[in-house]
This record gives structure tokens, C-alpha cells and sequence, in this order.
């Protein structure tokens, strides 16, 4: 069962939601000032203002913030040419309005950001992913090659440069 906020505490705590300074907020819910910094931090403790200030603060990111899915269909609509900008243009007849959409350069640059939300569709993602796979497999077998043998660093070198060499196609003379 919820308890419920006494009026001046929901004063108080409405105060901070919309300052965030709980001294300020403690008087202006009708707090003496000599004591409002202890209120404000014992209100500030209390599960049932606690909980009023959490679900208002969700109530407001909810109305007033835009989600990811929001944001994706705002981006498909300019890259689509669906949404309309207002445009004034000032004639010697007057100030007329126009409704147009998005210039070429608006909707490339609304495309991109779209994409960069779905990484799979990016070759060049693509590549810095198998490039980094093949660095990670050299280092591997570099650490390997090293682990392996217990000579000494020559000849740890000799058979490092061979396997490499052996890993790369080549021989290590350079030809």
C-alpha cells in the first residue's frame, strides 16, 4: 500500500523536480529556512517521496524525451521525403510560405544516420571487422610461437620469422 505525500512533502518534492536544489525547494514548500537543508535531505531519504519524485521524473522523460524508435521513423521520414520543412520567402509582394521537402543533402545525411543504427549493412564495417579478426590471429599465434619454444631469443626470433613467413606465403629472405 502507498502511502500518501503529505502536501506540503509534495510541494516539496514537485520543487525539486522542476530546481533539483532541495534547500530551495524545502522553502519554497513552506519549510522554515533555518531547517530546510535537513528537511530536504530527510525528505530526499523517505521511500514514498523517493518514489513519488522516480515515477514523476519517468512520466516526464516519457513525454518529453524521444526514444530510439522515434528517432529511427523521424530519420526515415525526412530520408523519405515525407516531412515537410517551412520555408519564408520574401518577395517585393510579400512574405510568402512554402512547404517543401528535404533537400538531397538533408536526406543523404538522414540515410547515413539510419545506418549507422544497423552496422550488419556496412561494408566498410564489414572489413575493419575482418581485419581486426586477422590482427587478433596473428597476435595469437605470435603469443603461441613465443610460448612454445624455450630456446633462446634467437633462435625464438629464427622460428618466429619462419613461422610468419610460413603464415604470410613468402620466404623471409624477401622473395
Amino acid at each position: 500500500m502507498k502511502r500518501k505525500l503529505t502536501p506540503k512533502q509534495q510541494r516539496f518534492a514537485d520543487e525539486y523536480i522542476e530546481s533539483g536544489k532541495k534547500e530551495e525547494s524545502a522553502i519554497k514548500a513552506g519549510y522554515k529556512s533555518r531547517s530546510a537543508h535537513s528537511i530536504a535531505t530527510e525528505n530526499l531519504q523517505k521511500p514514498a517521496i523517493k518514489s513519488y519524485i522516480d515515477e514523476r521524473m519517468a512520466e516526464i522523460a516519457s513525454k518529453r524525451i524521444m526514444d530510439a524508435t522515434e528517432a529511427v521513423e523521424l530519420l526515415t521520414s525526412i530520408a523519405r521525403g515525407e516531412t515537410k520543412e517551412t520555408v519564408y520567402i520574401g518577395t517585393a509582394d510579400g512574405v510568402y510560405e512554402k512547404h517543401k521537402e528535404a533537400d538531397l543533402k538533408t536526406r543523404i545525411s538522414a540515410t547515413k544516420e539510419i545506418l549507422k543504427r544497423y552496422p550488419d549493412n556496412n561494408k566498410l564495417v564489414e572489413q575493419q571487422i575482418r581485419k581486426l579478426k586477422a590482427d587478433a590471429d596473428i597476435a595469437e599465434s605470435k603469443a603461441r610461437i613465443m610460448n612454445a619454444s624455450t630456446d633462446s631469443t634467437e633462435a625464438k626470433v629464427s622460428e618466429y620469422l619462419d613461422k610468419l613467413d610460413d603464415l604470410l606465403g613468402g620466404d623471409s629472405d624477401g622473395n
